[in-house]
């Protein structure tokens, strides 16, 4: 899974999986460009990666504007000349049913998860499509496959990604692109920590309630980093259209 050359843009990659998916690629070979909206982690980040000796680039950005995607592609390419992978992470998570969900908190996480990725990928195809290849892997949800308690504008957000994904891999695979989607479980990173919190549990028994899968533990994002890095690279060279759940079996049964 050799991606020496080859440059990624991560949207979110300032924390958590999108972080752990920027360390990994860099580590691969890529030279990585992410965004965020915030600044100090952001360039935090690039600066440890060049210090790794590998090419980064952090792009101040919200993925729900149209104008910071378009502008997220055009700076990658200026910096790097190319893009060859895209990895569609960005997301927020705020817990509620139909009746509790403020339109504020559904446009939040459907904006950000599902109109993010849209936007993003329309900024980056027509690159890819002149270049004739292309790979790109969006972060959904195993809530975005089955439904889940308390969670009606994450479900639908999530749940849009992997239909988009579907329909985006139909369009363009016929140009040279893969499109997959990687649906993780319950992943300690700093969304679960907040859920925590939000709940008033400690973290031993967020932990404890969150294992209850057949690997019997959270994921680490490194994990579903890995992930990513597959459905990204030449070893997924037939995969198209694929939701890939990374949940320890959490949605197995």
């Amino acid at each position: 899974m050799d991606l020496s050359g080859s440059t990624v843009l991560i949207t979110g990659g300032t924390s958590g999986i999108g972080r752990a998916t920027a360390e990994l690629f860099a580590e691969q070979g890529s030279a990585v460009a992410f965004t965020g909206r915030d600044a100090d982690r952001g360039t935090g980040l690039a600066e440890l990666i060049r210090a790794g000796g590998r090419d980064a680039l952090f792009i101040p950005a919200d993925v729900r504007a149209a104008a910071d995607c378009t502008r997220s592609v055009e700076d990658t390419l200026a910096a790097f000349g190319r893009i060859d992978v895209l990895v569609n992470n960005a997301g927020t998570y705020v817990p509620n049913d139909a009746l509790g969900c403020s339109e504020e908190e559904w446009d939040a996480q459907v904006d950000t998860s599902l109109k993010g990725t849209f936007l993003m990928s329309r900024a980056v195809l027509p690159h890819m499509i002149e270049r004739g290849s292309g790979a790109i892997v969006n972060n959904a949800s195993g809530w975005g496959l089955v439904g889940g308690a308390e969670a009606v504008a994450y479900c639908a957000a999530k749940g849009g990604v992997v239909l988009l994904t579907k329909a985006m891999a139909i369009d363009h695979g016929p140009q040279g692109i893969r499109v997959n989607a990687v649906c993780p479980g319950d992943t300690e990173t700093p969304m679960e920590v907040a859920d925590a919190k939000r709940k008033g549990w400690t973290w031993e028994r967020y932990v404890e309630w969150a294992s209850d899968r057949p690997l019997g533990r959270m994921g680490a994002p490194e994990e579903v980093a890995k992930a990513i890095l597959f459905l990204a690279s030449e070893g997924s060279s037939f995969i198209t259209g694929a939701a890939l759940p990374v949940d320890g079996g959490g949605i197995a049964g």
